[in-house]
């Protein structure tokens, strides 16, 4: 999933892009100051998470949970924990939730310096606070439902990630254009986007959209879903206003 344009109701508002090895990010705050230290974050939080991983490569390579008690969790470094615990929730492994973990950290470390908005998408996973209504578009691929959906995000904390086994190069067992998932937050969106992605595939499509869903419903802090599949799409849950996608480019 690749978020191709924002569109902020007027208001002054900073910009930046950040590509560090794999990791490609959008920053947008209405602080500027606050796009430094987003950039501080990804930056540090990216170094943290190779480290760990060159010591630690069944943190890189596991496709379910690690099996660690809550004692053990907090000895690691914050971003390691955070990954550990939420992609725990959608029973995945942890580095399915990395992109968003990121996102996380770096909207936390805009919102130190008082930000009103503070936006960070990270490879197509979105972590974002707004104090004003954000509309976000959905880009996927050359489907013919790409840019054709927009999602409102009116006030507050919210996390987004897309998982797709047809587009993008992240890994997934299913065969779904797109499943979208809002949550508490950006890194359990991103676990719980490749859990219910996995779980669509299939010849009987209305099935496959259904199994998705069920595994969005029961990861705890899902809000809501949406599952594009062979042109036809569920909807589960809380969603942001979906509206249609005039203006954008």
């Amino acid at each position: 999933m690749i978020i191709d344009s924002v569109k902020i109701k007027p208001e002054k508002r900073f910009f930046s892009c950040l590509e560090i090895k794999e990791t490609r990010c959008l920053l947008i705050s209405d602080k500027e100051k606050a796009l430094k230290k987003a950039a501080g974050s990804i930056k540090k939080t990216r170094k943290e998470i190779e480290e760990y991983t060159k010591l630690n490569p069944l943190f890189l390579h596991s496709l379910t949970p690690l099996s660690l008690s809550l004692d053990e969790i907090k000895t690691l470094p914050k971003i390691i924990g955070y990954m550990v615990s939420e992609s725990r929730k959608a029973n995945v492994g942890p580095m399915a939730s990395v992109a968003g973990a990121i996102a996380d950290f770096a909207v936390n470390a805009m919102l130190k310096e008082e930000a009103k908005l503070a936006l960070v998408e990270n490879g197509g996973e979105v972590s974002i606070y707004t104090e004003r209504p954000v509309n976000i578009l959905l880009g996927v691929g050359n489907h013919l439902l790409s840019k054709k959906i927009v999602f409102q995000v009116d006030k507050g904390k919210l996390g987004i990630a897309t998982s797709s086994g047809v587009y993008g190069h992240a890994l997934s067992f299913g065969e779904a254009e797109a499943v979208t998932i809002f949550a508490k937050n950006s890194c359990l969106a991103d676990a719980a986007a490749t859990a219910a992605a996995n779980k669509v595939s299939g010849l009987n499509v209305h099935k496959a959209i259904i199994r998705g869903i069920t595994t969005a419903k029961k990861i705890k802090g899902v809000q809501g879903c949406i599952i594009i599949y062979r042109n036809k799409v569920g909807l589960w849950g809380n969603l942001p206003k979906i509206l249609k996608a005039v203006g954008f480019s």
